[in-house]
């Protein structure tokens, strides 16, 4: 994992040849931190690179200053999920394991105190679409792609995260066919809230990342954890929570530096308590 303190553009190797897999972390400003993916050719989620991500997500649990993140890729394809040639020399022993470890990436992510974007170039496959379910918001570049590839290779994925995200129709044809599915296409079922030229494609995922970043930042944890929990919760566990989490965020000293932002009409100066 490298740490890279430039906040203008995402890390290559300065080198011809190819280079170890690995994802580095900027900070784009003091709150908004970017995490490169860079395992050629395909970002294929290999043992280093899942190595890196959980270094870099124990390293931003202790950035508080963070408030956002995005997660970009240097590759043509944004991630092609687990490692096939992997799973291949897997033994029945091995497996449960090897399935554990690839999800503990996606819950780091997923579970991680601030929100998590996704910028999506190019594919997002197996495993791949997987990751990209963990995050919280998804924008995606024209050329990107999707496929739940569990039946096109004999096995199963994103049954739980994807009905969640698109409903539960678009979600069996998307995991039934293990067809390719388009920028567009993904639009339309809210799989990515965005679709951008792949020049704007970083710089669209940041300006949401600031803006995330701008507001209250224990709501915007709190909201993103209950929101989480939500859909598992009944009406009136809902209700229940609601209050709880309301009455919380009421007592912070970052609600009442929001209404005097808002009255004062400047932005909020949060200090997360």
């Amino acid at each position: 994992m490298t740490l890279n303190t430039d906040t203008t553009a995402p890390q290559r190797s300065g080198t011809a040849h190819r280079a170890a897999p690995h994802a580095t972390l900027r900070k784009d400003g003091p709150h908004v931190a970017v995490i490169t993916m860079d395992s050629p050719p395909a970002n294929v989620l290999v043992k280093e690179l899942r190595a890196d991500l959980h270094a870099i997500f124990d390293e931003l649990d202790t950035d508080l200053d963070v408030r956002c993140v995005v997660i970009a890729s240097t590759q043509k394809t944004f991630t092609a999920g687990g490692d096939l040639r992997e799973d291949q020399s897997l033994t029945d022993a091995d497996v449960r394991n090897y399935i554990e470890e690839f999800f503990a990436v996606l819950d780091r992510i997923e579970r991680f105190r601030a929100p998590v974007i996704a910028a999506i170039n190019g594919g997002s496959i197996g495993g791949g679409l997987e990751f990209v379910l963990a995050c919280d918001i998804r924008v995606a570049s024209e050329d990107a792609f999707f496929v739940a590839a569990g039946v096109n290779v004999g096995l199963i994925v994103s049954f739980w995260r994807l009905p969640r995200i698109v409903g539960l129709g678009a979600a069996k044809e998307i995991l039934l066919t293990g067809a390719r599915y388009d920028a567009q296409q993904a639009l339309n079922w809210g799989l990515v809230s965005e679709v951008h030229s792949a020049a704007d494609l970083l710089p669209a995922a940041l300006t949401k990342a600031h803006r995330i970043a701008s507001r209250a930042p224990l709501s915007v944890e709190a909201t993103k954890t209950s929101a989480g929990e939500a859909l598992d919760l009944t009406a009136q566990q809902g209700d229940e929570l609601q209050i709880e989490r309301f009455i919380q965020m009421f007592r912070t000293r970052d609600h009442q530096e929001a209404l005097e932002a808002f009255f004062g009409r400047r932005e909020g100066n949060y200090e997360r308590r």
